[in-house]
């Protein structure tokens, strides 16, 4: 609680008293909830699931639709089913009529969450409705009310999610279950009809993320908020940045999300949880890495093997005989970067898109179509090689093993990582070039650049050579959100497990997460935990296991497996201008030395 010294002396034990009085009420509040939740949770139900369809795993397979007749809580339940995969929503009154028209709307969906409450469920045309969606689509069917209902669905194979509770709890719960974020093992205590008896109910397991408090875990949520807060409060009024969004994820659940400040310093768009931010560096860890990660496990890349062994144009240059192992760790030589975007000639950039200038380097300017290609790739191969053996931090090995994936994949790296993790693990808005598929408005702006570009980046990449590289490139490009990056690392602490599916082994996920080089922390591809004590990085408190990124633009992600934590910070700290200001303000390690401390107080 942040108190002005000038304020009396009175009225400072006065505000602390009250504050001391609304956490204390606060918490009280915290503990009826989650009371409520899992005896909501008790109630709740799983039928029909003989073939296993609860939880739904192979999201890449469904185009999912949710359809609300007459559940008070649908916006909840619908936006919980959000959290976890790609779901087209639609409202009916149950009449005839309407459900007529919502199955012609729904002819190209193929997997069905139908939520029954009310008296609706007693209606023959939804009865006759769900018939005839189950003939050719997979059904879930989301009841809730009273269980003798249940007995109307006798004759219906579909599995059902049933709960007793009609309350905000019993929606969340069901739409979490459907997905595996929450494991349901309820039964009925009363014979309903003969599909139906007493002790009826399947088990489900765990597959995915769960949102819930921080006590769920043993933490007090105040630990959390206050100095968390704080930190960010900080930063903005010191104009680090204009806003951020701060996510924690303890044993498999969100315990803590929030946002903070507006997407820039005019104040008009407060930020949100859900806002797409740029990734900068983090790229190197959601995108190339695991790339490199799935063809390590196809055999299709040898870290062993040389540049030259996979690459024709680096055979004959210095590039030639380096080690992938070594481009990985970064410590094959390369010169840190090279500023592309000084060396361009006039004519080479337009403000009008052409066949000749396609590259789309931000609103309003266009760079030569095939620059990369006939410009930037030669003068990377032909850079210096100046300190092998030595960690030098260089995005030039970043480019490179982008590459090396596209030439092992026989496929675009965007594309690549969109079927092979992006799409399946349900990270929704992941991905290069955001502005392709997503509103402007819905990306968190990054530097008013007017060295190069002359203009605002707003989900345009800002990295200037990744932008050259029309968006796409091994170091940067990829845009996010904190539950995206929450679902990407849990299946890392899960060894390469998440929704049901394997990603990687576990020994891959090993492997590349621990460190791997005698002359730095580094494992391949991802950052460690610096094992030098007073250089507090990430944080003072993190085990020694911890690995994870930072990114340039402000933004970080560090998995911790000995604590079974995962802690994302996003912000712009470049808008409207570079600044250090997040460095000297070390926000980022203080607020993860802020997590530590409060799951140390535990629930005190």
């Amino acid at each position: 609680m942040y108190i002005p010294k000038h304020f009396p002396s009175f009225l400072i034990i006065f505000l602390i008293a009250l504050n001391a009085c609304a956490q204390s009420k606060h918490q009280e509040n915290i503990q009826q909830e989650l009371a409520e939740k899992n005896l909501s949770l008790s109630q709740t139900v799983v039928l029909n699931n003989e073939a296993g369809l609860i939880p739904i795993n192979g999201l890449g397979n469904y185009k999912i639709a949710s359809i609300d007749l007459g559940f008070d809580h649908a916006d909840d339940f619908n936006a919980m089913l959000a959290r976890y995969a790609a779901v087209d929503t639609y409202h009916s009154d149950g009449n005839l009529a309407a459900l007529k028209v919502l199955s012609e709307q729904l002819k190209f969906h193929n997997l069905l969450i139908v939520q029954l409450a009310k008296d609706v469920a007693a209606s023959q045309p939804v009865l006759d409705f769900i018939k005839n969606e189950i003939a050719s689509k997979k059904v879930i069917l989301c009841g809730f009310g009273s269980p003798q209902k249940l007995a109307l669905l006798d004759e219906l194979t579909a599995p059902i999610v049933w709960s007793t509770d009609t309350t905000l709890a019993a929606a969340q719960n069901s739409a979490a279950g459907v997905f595996g974020g929450i494991a349901l093992s309820g039964k009925l205590t009363t014979n309903i009809s003969p599909r139906f008896p007493a002790g009826s109910g399947f088990t489900t397991i765990k597959t995915r993320l769960a949102y819930d408090f921080p006590e769920s875990v043993g933490i007090k949520s105040s630990n959390l908020t206050d100095p968390i807060g704080e930190v960010v409060r900080e930063a903005i009024a010191e104009k680090a940045t204009p806003g951020a969004v701060v996510m924690i994820v303890k044993n498999g659940t969100v315990i803590f999300e929030q946002a903070y400040g507006f997407h820039t310093y005019e104040n008009k768009r407060p930020t949100q949880t859900s806002d797409i931010f740029d990734m900068a560096s983090i790229s190197k860890i959601t995108a190339t890495t695991p790339a490199v990660m799935r063809l390590y496990e196809e055999k299709k890349i040898d870290l062993n093997e040389t540049i030259g062994h996979y690459l024709f144009q680096a055979r004959q240059t210095n590039k030639s005989n380096i080690k992938l192992s070594d481009v990985m760790l970064h410590q094959a030589g390369f010169i840190p970067f090279i500023p592309f975007y000084k060396n361009l000639k006039p004519g080479d950039v337009s403000k009008d898109s052409s066949a000749t200038h396609n590259v789309k380097l931000a609103d309003g300017r266009f760079l030569r179509s095939n620059y990369y290609q006939q410009v930037m790739w030669p003068e990377m191969l032909a850079s210096k090689v100046e300190t092998p053996g030595q960690y030098i931090y260089s995005d030039i090995s970043m480019y490179v093993m982008k590459e090396v994936v596209e030439q092992q994949a026989s496929q675009p790296i965007e594309s690549y990582v969109q079927e092979q993790f992006y799409q399946p693990l349900g990270m929704l808005k992941t991905g290069y070039n955001p502005r392709k598929r997503f509103a402007k408005e819905d990306i968190v702006p990054t530097e008013n650049d007017i060295d190069f570009r002359d203009t605002l980046l707003q989900g345009y990449v800002h990295d200037q050579g990744a932008a050259m590289a029309n968006g796409v490139a091994g170091h940067a490009g990829i845009f996010s959100t904190a539950n995206d990056l929450a679902i990407y690392a849990q299946m890392l602490l899960n060894k390469g497990t998440y929704g049901g599916e394997i990603y990687f082994a576990p020994s891959t996920v090993t492997q590349f997460t621990s460190k791997q080089s005698a002359v730095s922390r580094r494992g391949f591809g991802f950052d460690r935990k610096d094992p030098d004590a007073k250089k507090a990085y990430p944080s003072a408190l993190a085990s020694l296991s911890t690995y994870g990124h930072t990114g340039y633009t402000g933004t970080c992600i560090w998995m911790d497996p000995e604590h079974q934590l995962t802690y994302i910070f996003l912000s712009n700290r470049v808008h409207p201008k570079v600044t250090t200001k997040l460095f000297d303000l070390n926000i980022r390690s203080r607020i993860q030395d802020a997590i530590y401390e409060a799951i140390a107080k535990g629930l005190e």
